[in-house]
Formats: C-alpha cells, structure tokens, sequence
C-alpha cells in the first residue's frame, strides 16, 4: 500500500484483466441463485424439483464465489452451468409460452427471467474462456 500526503492509506490500483468478465458472471450466478429460491418460495411452477431448485442455488454460489482470473477450469464450469441453465429454462420458457401461459403469468417471468440471466452469462464466459485461450496462445 501507498501513503498519501495526509497520512493515510490508499488501496492499491486493482489489475485489470484483459477480456476477464468473471465479475460479470459472478453477479449474474448470484442473482440468479436469488431468483431460483424466491420463485422456488413463491410457488412458481420451475422446471425442477425444490431439491433441485436448491441445490442449483447452492452450485451457483459456490461456482460464483471461487471464480477468479489465476483458475481456468472454473470458467469451463460456469460454462456449463450456463449452458445447463439457457437450457433447461429457455426450453422452459418456451414452452410455457406455447401453451398459453400468460405473460403476466409469475412462473413465466421467474422461467424467462432465468433464462435471459442464463444467457447472458453464457455470453461472458465464453468471452472469458475466448480472452484466457488467447492470453495462453500469445
């Protein structure tokens, strides 16, 4: 750490990655973790079993706090998770929709709301995986 003029500390300049968006993904896996069990409490009808719910909870917790830029195979299982989760509830959704589920409907918005944040987080971790592979080539 540095100090200032005044005396006090400062907090060191954090690095910066290239093409590292496990943050991103992090928050995505929490919110999504969120998600599950409200609308798992609420009654909504998800595509999995309350065990299931549940444990998928706990496997994005887990998954979004060890994410970090120095381990690579966490970002092949967010990867998976994200994958299993456009999945399960972008099918889910779909579905929903054909069958005339309403909209308006809270298990449809928990269902589509879980496949979005999915799907984003696919997105970033692809790039993560994309900008690490390129960091070993180069």
């Amino acid at each position: 750490m540095t100090f200032e003029g005044n005396g006090g500390e400062s907090v060191p300049a954090r690095f910066v990655v290239p093409h590292y968006h496990g943050d991103e993904v992090r928050a995505l896996f929490v919110i999504s973790a969120v998600v599950l069990v409200v609308a798992r409490s609420t009654g909504a009808d998800l595509p999995l079993s309350t065990f299931g719910t549940v444990a998928s909870a706990v496997a994005l917790v887990v998954a979004a706090g060890i994410t970090n830029p120095a381990q690579f195979w966490i970002h092949w299982m967010n990867a998976f998770l994200a994958m299993s989760g456009t999945l399960l509830f972008g099918t889910a959704a779909v579905e929903n929709y054909r069958s005339g589920i309403t909209i308006f409907d809270s298990s449809f918005v928990y269902v589509e709301a879980l496949a979005i944040l999915s799907l984003i987080a696919l997105y970033f971790t692809t790039r993560t995986i994309r900008g690490i592979k390129q960091r070993l080539k180069g």
